[in-house]
């Protein structure tokens, strides 16, 4: 038995599974699809790193009930056989990175003032008093049929059922200047051999940079992208990747989001 095949009898014992496939998608998870007999259809996502994971779900159910943003409701979470497991509901839509350059000018305005409204909800709704990753203490995650996943599930030790799990998530460091500086530094580090001819201007701007001492830190939603959302009807039917997550000050979310959302689809 496969790791989707033993999520799903662990979850849905009572269903039975007509179909899986997989989505090459990804780095740090693997997703498939699995297609019920009575029709029905859910996500699943495996990963090594049952904890990572947990961050993820946890943030899931609290972007989709704090915020506007849609988000494909988590079914279940935790871990088996030493892996960690997400089950969604599967969102219906397109990838909006293939479809924004196809939608007409109001339906590309209605659809970046979206993230950017979205943005804006995060920041007011998740808060936090350092900077960098996110991480949480692991505890039982959520079963399908609302139970506790205890066998190395993952979710958070103050979760209560209101799914407010998330805010035992926090980030260790307390120095903006320096969390920035590295995070800029790896950042240059990881572009590729097309750059070679910038990187010292970009690392000398870096270090000349004049950085706020002790700037709020607010959930900066590492992949928050069209490439990670679906739309259907011309409007972002859902946000699905909230892995990675990290605290940082508010206008580091903003730039990366106005780059991937607004820059990104500008013709030269």
């Amino acid at each position: 038995m496969n790791p989707v095949e033993g999520v799903l009898a662990r979850e849905f014992p009572e269903r039975r599974v007509a179909a899986t496939a997989r989505v090459p998608n990804g780095n740090h998870k693997q997703t498939a699809v699995a297609t019920f007999a009575d029709g029905g259809e859910v996500v699943v996502q495996t990963a090594a790193d049952a904890a990572a994971l947990a961050v993820e779900a946890a943030l899931s159910r609290a972007v989709r009930e704090r915020t506007s943003i849609p988000v494909p409701r988590v079914l279940a979470s935790g871990a088996l056989d030493g892996a960690g497991y997400v089950v969604t509901e599967r969102a219906a839509g397109d990838e909006l990175h293939e479809r924004f350059v196809s939608l007409d000018a109001t339906a590309q305005r209605r659809v970046a003032r979206s993230f950017g409204v979205g943005l804006g909800q995060l920041h007011e709704q998740f808060t936090f008093d350092g900077y960098g990753r996110l991480a949480g203490s692991p505890r039982g995650g959520q079963r399908a049929d609302g139970g506790e996943a205890t066998a190395g599930g993952a979710g958070f030790e103050s979760e209560p059922a209101t799914n407010r799990g998330f805010d035992a998530a926090s980030a260790d460091d307390s120095d903006w200047e320096a969390w920035f500086s590295a995070y800029a530094r790896e950042g240059i580090a990881a572009l590729p051999a097309a750059f070679d001819g910038c990187r010292k201007r970009l690392a000398d701007a870096v270090a000349a940079a004049s950085l706020p001492a002790n700037p709020p830190a607010r959930l900066y939603p590492w992949d928050f992208r069209p490439g990670n959302a679906l739309v259907e009807d011309d409007r972002v039917s859902a946000v699905l990747d909230w892995g990675q997550p990290m605290a940082a000050a508010p206008g580091l979310a903003v730039a990366k989001v106005e780059h991937l959302v607004a820059d990104w689809y500008v013709e030269d």
